[in-house]
């Protein structure tokens, strides 16, 4: 009688590797795991170096959006001005051709004597704008308007060409608004205003 086999005992022809021999397990070392940590680590360096100044530098999109919001209203306010020959206080404003038809008051770039955006003699002509700047900003009756102390705008008007207009006619202004949000990057509106004669409907 032969005798009985282990129960756990394996043909020999079914091992998985032949006994008393050493079988290397593939897998990384701890030398390979860390020079793929640092090459990996390099590469995001380098992704990241070149997002993160686009968005450190670039202006923060809400105050770049209120800083579009008040150059437009400002631009929009002086170009609802009328824009004349004479003064619009003058008696011949609605009539004038030129300059040489107002009675005293000529109207050119800049504000006329005593006037101000906010009165008592208030603005009343697209060139009455020329030069003016607020920090901080304030509506029409100069009261300050809720969080947005730290914005501030000015605005320039100089003669331009527009058509078959010329510059030297000065019948046509070219209206810049720049605005200055916190941190100070600014936005830039330009308009172009025409000067219509005579001015009866204005």
């Amino acid at each position: 009688m032969q005798p009985l086999a282990p129960v756990n005992a394996m043909p020999a022809a079914r091992r998985p590797w032949p006994r008393g021999r050493r079988v290397r397990v593939r897998g990384l070392s701890l030398v390979e795991l860390v020079l793929f940590i640092v090459v990996v680590s390099a590469a995001l360096a380098g992704v990241l170096s070149v997002f993160l100044p686009a968005t450190t530098a670039g202006a923060d999109p809400l105050l770049r959006r209120q800083a579009l919001a008040i150059a437009e209203s400002l631009l929009e306010e002086v170009q609802l001005m009328p824009f004349t020959y004479c003064d619009p206080d003058d008696a011949n404003v609605s009539t004038a051709t030129g300059a040489a038809g107002c009675a005293s008051l000529v109207q050119g770039i800049g504000p006329n004597a005593g006037e101000t955006r906010f009165g008592p003699q208030q603005f009343d002509n697209v060139g009455d704008y020329a030069g003016y700047s607020m920090s901080g900003i304030v509506d029409i009756t100069n009261t300050a308007v809720p969080g947005l102390a730290g914005y501030s705008a000015n605005v320039a008007i100089v003669a331009t060409a527009l058509g078959s207009i010329t510059a030297a006619s000065g019948d046509a202004l070219r209206i810049t608004v720049t605005v200055t949000a916190p941190g100070g990057s600014s936005v830039v509106l330009d308009g172009v205003r025409a000067r219509y004669s005579p001015n009866a409907a204005l």
